[in-house]
């Protein structure tokens, strides 16, 4: 039963009570599973806010304090970030890998490989007067030259950013050739007015989608002519040229041939008679449907290559210029002859993982990864 400072029933609840350091946190926990109602659990709080020193949590500060703790690592906060932000079944399998362990496995492998590296340095620096023991095994360089290649692997594979905010598909091509009406048929939402009047759409418009769990971001376009447009038309021209210079996947609706390098021509209006394309990836119709699916199924297809792999550990931006600098120290070493120089490359590298991983971590940087999370987790 749970009661106020004057003894007033407050709710029925259930309470557990976790000891450390076997907890989430690694601290003493207590929970209070309470009816869900508003007032209920409006009573409950100030209840708790009229006890000496209590307060509400911060946002991101029980994560906080397991990697304080060394619950967690820097990395495995990310992932659960991550994790909280997730939509679609491809962003949840991607996270659950990193909140997992995923990425943190990966990047110690590389850290034990750095200080084995550094130890054979400091083995010849330690006996360098020794006749027994003067230079580096022969083995040493290849050590280092396969390890920069192996990090340079990691960063060129999909990021975690864009996994994140999904692949970016630009429908393009002349005024009234059907763009919108894909657009919509793709949503299954009027997010785009459809009309014959040309020019109608006048600015870019983005919507994020999931086709088969995989996210995507959907981005209608002004139509793409070199006459007979206002200036304010003219502005919509060139924010669809912008547009189609940052498309993943071009979706080309105009004359076939005309479209971008890469582009997918898309013959989008089947269900009206007119001229056809000869050779098109795909013949849809927004009325009736024709095509949709097997639309839909290609850009899913396509985006394999863009996307990180179901569980494969996705970088995000902070761990790549990290692992970056580790790969610039690392491409170092081969070109130094001074043993110490070459020791500071390693050190170096390992500081970089170990920041990565949050065992050197500025407060500000903390102040803005766990800003992310929502209030209290």
């Amino acid at each position: 039963m749970l009661r106020d400072g004057t003894e007033a029933v407050l709710d029925r609840a259930l309470v557990l009570w976790f000891p450390g350091p076997r907890t989430a946190t690694g601290e003493d926990l207590a929970e209070l599973h309470c009816h869900g109602g508003r007032a209920v659990v409006r009573a409950v709080e100030e209840a708790l806010a009229a006890l000496p020193d209590l307060r509400r949590a911060e946002a991101g500060e029980f994560t906080r304090r397991a990697f304080a703790n060394g619950r967690i690592d820097l990395a495995e906060a990310e992932g659960l970030a991550d994790l909280l932000a997730a939509e679609t079944e491809l962003q949840r399998r991607a996270a659950q890998a990193a909140f997992g362990g995923t990425t943190s496995r990966m990047v110690e492998g590389w850290r034990d490989r750095v200080l084995a590296l550094s130890a054979e340095v400091e083995a010849a620096l330690d006996f360098s007067d020794e006749d027994d023991v003067s230079e580096l095994p022969q083995e040493f360089a290849a050590a280092v030259e396969t390890l920069a290649a192996e990090l340079q692997d990691a960063l060129e594979r999909p990021s975690a950013e864009r996994l994140r905010d999904g692949v970016r598909v630009v429908l393009a091509g002349p005024p009234n050739s059907g763009k919108s009406s894909l657009f919509n048929a793709l949503l299954r939402d009027g997010a785009a007015i459809v009309s014959d009047i040309a020019g109608t759409t006048r600015d870019a418009i983005e919507r994020p989608v999931a086709f088969s769990g995989v996210p995507f971001v959907l981005v209608d376009t002004a139509g793409l002519r070199d006459e007979g447009f206002d200036p304010i038309e003219g502005e919509g021209i060139g924010r669809a040229r912008s547009q189609i210079g940052k498309a993943d996947i071009v979706l080309w609706l105009g004359a076939e041939g005309e479209g971008p390098a890469d582009s997918v021509e898309v013959d989008a209006k089947a269900d009206i008679e007119g001229e056809r394309k000869i050779d098109p990836g795909h013949v849809v119709s927004s009325i009736t449907g024709l095509g949709l699916s097997e639309l839909e199924r290609d850009l899913v297809t396509r985006s394999q290559t863009l996307l990180p792999k179901p569980g494969e550990a996705a970088l995000a931006l902070r761990q790549r210029e990290l692992i970056g600098e580790a790969v610039a120290e690392l491409c170092e070493v081969p070109l130094q002859s001074d043993l110490l120089v070459q020791a500071e490359s390693l050190r170096r590298a390992r500081l970089a993982f170990d920041r990565l991983l949050g065992r050197a971590s500025t407060e500000d940087m903390l102040d803005a990864l766990f800003g992310r999370f929502c209030i209290g987790k």
